[in-house]
């Protein structure tokens, strides 16, 4: 047997791997709905032996792509969008043009979400001087308090 065939049947039984629901859950830290919702939506389709899902490689570099999509930010149906480029041809302008419109849609938001949440610690790292000046202050004043009523 040469290095190519060995290499091409190493890739046909890796490409032959399946794995079930509960695997493929398990493997990705999602529940079994979760799973079934994307299949339900048409995000991937497992082959189905039964009442048996089995999963191929397909199916789980797809659920990769859903989850970083979600963690991302994107909407499902964005997420769609751009997983289907992965069953087209490569080359397509006008897909690839969506995609990066898509990436610089969730940067620019992800970008002001960055800064909402700056400008929001500044403001508690601000209230939270104040309050303890103020507990500070609050400290000075009572201290002779104390002791006028330690002296009765």
């Amino acid at each position: 047997m040469n290095l190519v065939s060995a290499l091409s049947d190493s890739v046909t039984a890796s490409d032959a791997r399946t794995w079930t629901i509960a695997q493929v859950a398990d493997e990705f830290g999602v529940t079994h709905r979760a799973v079934r919702h994307y299949e339900e939506l048409g995000l991937i389709s497992p082959e189905r032996r039964g009442t048996v899902r089995v999963y191929r490689r397909r199916d789980r570099t797809r659920l990769n792509l859903i989850l970083r999509g979600k963690r991302l930010g994107f909407v499902l149906e964005e997420i769609r969008t751009i997983i289907n480029l992965y069953d087209e041809p490569r080359g397509q302008a006008s897909q690839l043009r969506y995609v990066l419109n898509q990436i610089n849609d969730r940067r620019a938001d992800l970008e002001r979400r960055r800064r909402d949440i700056e400008e929001a610690l500044k403001e508690l790292d601000d209230f939270e001087q104040r309050c303890q000046d103020d507990l500070l202050s609050l400290g000075r004043i009572q201290a002779p308090k104390r002791l006028e009523d330690s002296s009765i």
